[in-house]
């Protein structure tokens, strides 16, 4: 464990508003703060930061909360000792390598420094001279100048079995670490042998410029075609971009989102520094909000088979959900913007980008290519497709000038389109609210809660020990009550979540004489952080959270306990009547 006194010193030097107001556009509210969630899409702001006592984040849409430490691990995809090596780089405080890290485990910044070492080994092997087809593949057929080559570190992995494995042990790296980077692994034999061979390597480098991971691309056209780094201690790629290190200073107006991280270096070459790319995944929503970060407009530059439209129709959608405007690139007498690049050149390029097109533009323009509008079954179908696509736009602007646009293409009356338009958003949101209300009542009764499963069983039970717990961390000085009289113990909570919970805080209270929360981060994931804060949040927003509620809540508890009037008892009773029946 890191030393207790470090850990204060990071969270003191990293102020909760400073570091959150990184990723979350925070607007004063009072004395709090508020924004759009991180971790999940929304239009209305529901993300609080609270910034009195060791300061805490609260969302009251999917319940996401818990301290700065909690929020690094969210946002950043870290465990919590990954999380204080985060914060203390960002506030300059250096942490004993033996005490950031569990044993048996290998650190982000030990995973960082080995991926460093491979980086310059395969670009040292690259430009050796002692493998000529790796260059000549780089240089001639891609066309990628020295210059290039160097500003992306590009490498060369040999065909050979062990030589990264060989290299690393050279500078103190054990074969377990290696394997835990994914730079190495293990045969059935027990012999560890490299990940990465007989391959082109391009380092994957986060926002601050550390080599977090790896991709190899073939030389030819043998399988697969690409090979990317797995999750590791340093590397999450579904939150990870490509080339968004060099992307994030030039692209505040747009960015152009490609498929794989060949296209990206073409583009680069060619002068288009704005470009970036997903690693070996689809596009998700974390690598959405985080583009959101740093640009106002996305434009989508897949490759133009049927799979990169299907993709491109998904990142649309992702895009436009956290309120990026986007747009499509249509590659035209081109696979992908490299081969465009290359037959037509940069200029022909930027007018194409400058030409690209809405969603809607380019929906539209689907339908209409898929219908034979002449034909009145086939308008009235082209039609329908319309008012759907444009009944799933948030604007009512945007809808309007869409069904005037859609209504000329299609030669129909615009109020008859736009009638057809307002049934489908009924539809929709009659679908919508039939879907929360059913949603909103499984979660009072419990069920689908993943942090206390136990819930479902006794909700009675479940609801007075929240109210208990919210009670005491909004009001730690009961604890000392509580104590004395002997009249809440953990065997009293009959789930275990809130067991835990419980016996957490009396522990840290006995400790520290004080109820420090931010060492709750210690014992939770940040999801069940998450549902610990909101506890703490209902309180905030009631008037009466004295003893007299505590000990109600506690008689609740215990009058509920020696009835046991559970579901587990009802599924018992049930199950003897049934038995009875059937003799």
């Amino acid at each position: 464990m890191i030393d207790r006194r470090v850990v204060e010193e990071i969270k003191y030097r990293n102020d909760i508003r400073d570091v959150i107001s990184q990723y979350v556009t925070l607007k004063r509210a009072g004395s709090n703060y508020n924004g759009l969630c991180p971790f999940h899409s929304e239009k209305t702001p529901s993300f609080t930061v609270f910034t009195a006592g060791e300061g805490n984040f609260y969302c009251f849409g999917c319940g996401a909360g818990g301290d700065v430490v909690t929020f690094v691990m969210r946002a950043e995809n870290l465990d919590y000792p990954s999380a204080l090596e985060f914060l203390a780089k960002r506030a300059g405080i250096d942490i004993p390598e033996d005490s950031a890290k569990s044993q048996g485990e290998v650190s982000r910044t030990r995973v960082m420094d080995m991926n460093r070492e491979a980086a310059r080994f395969f670009h040292a092997t690259l430009v050796s001279g002692n493998y000529p087809e790796a260059l000549s593949y780089l240089r001639d057929k891609r066309a990628f100048p020295p210059a290039l080559i160097r500003h992306f570190g590009l490498g060369f992995a040999p065909n050979e079995w062990g030589s990264l494995v060989k290299h690393l042990k050279s500078k103190h790296f054990s074969e377990e670490e290696m394997i835990a980077a994914n730079l190495a692994a293990k045969s059935a034999k027990g012999t560890v042998y490299d990940v990465f061979r007989n391959r082109i390597i391009v380092p994957i480098l986060d926002i601050n410029g550390n080599v977090v991971a790896f991709g190899g691309r073939v030389m030819d056209d043998s399988k697969p075609k690409y090979l990317n780094s797995t999750d590791t201690p340093a590397f999450k790629k579904r939150r990870t971009l490509f080339a968004l290190n060099f992307a994030k200073d030039l692209c505040a107006e747009r960015m152009i989102l490609c498929e794989g991280y060949m296209d990206v270096i073409a583009l680069h070459g060619a002068g288009f520094s704005n470009a970036i790319a997903t690693l070996g995944t689809a596009i998700t929503e974390e690598h959405a909000r985080l583009m959101k970060r740093y640009t106002k407009e996305v434009v989508i530059c897949y490759d133009a088979d049927e799979a990169g439209q299907r993709a491109a129709d998904k990142a649309f959608s992702l895009l436009s959900e956290v309120g990026l405007e986007t747009k499509i690139l249509k590659v035209e007498g081109a696979k992908d913007p490299d081969e465009y690049i290359k037959k037509y050149g940069a200029g022909k390029f930027k007018l194409l980008l400058e030409g690209s097109r809405t969603r809607f533009d380019f929906k539209l323009g689907s339908i209409l290519e898929k219908h034979d509008i002449t034909v009145p079954l086939e308008k009235i179908r082209a039609a329908d497709e319309a008012a759907e696509l444009i009944a799933g736009f948030y604007s009512a602007v945007e809808r309007d000038i869409y069904i005037d646009t859609a209504a000329r293409k299609l030669s129909v009356p615009t109020d008859t389109l736009k009638a057809d338009v307002q049934q489908k958003i009924r539809s929709r949101q009659k679908k919508e609210n039939k879907e929360e209300l059913r949603r909103v009542m499984s979660e009072s009764a419990g069920y689908g809660n993943r942090t206390n499963p136990d819930y479902v069983r006794n909700p009675a039970a479940a609801s007075a020990e929240e109210t208990i717990l919210g009670l005491i961390l909004y009001s730690p000085e009961l604890l000392g009550g509580i104590e004395a009289s002997g009249e809440l113990r953990e065997e009293t909570f009959q789930t275990e979540f809130n067991r835990r919970v419980f016996a957490a805080i009396r522990a840290i209270y006995n400790d520290h004489q004080t109820l420090e929360e931010g060492l709750l981060s210690e014992r939770f994931t940040p999801e069940e952080m998450g549902r610990i804060i909101g506890m703490k949040v209902r309180r905030t927003a009631l008037t009466n959270n004295g003893e007299d509620v505590l000990k109600e809540c506690i008689a609740r508890l215990q009058n509920a306990r020696t009835k046991g009037n559970n579901i587990e008892d009802i599924e018992d009773i049930l199950g003897a009547k049934r038995r009875k029946q059937n003799e």
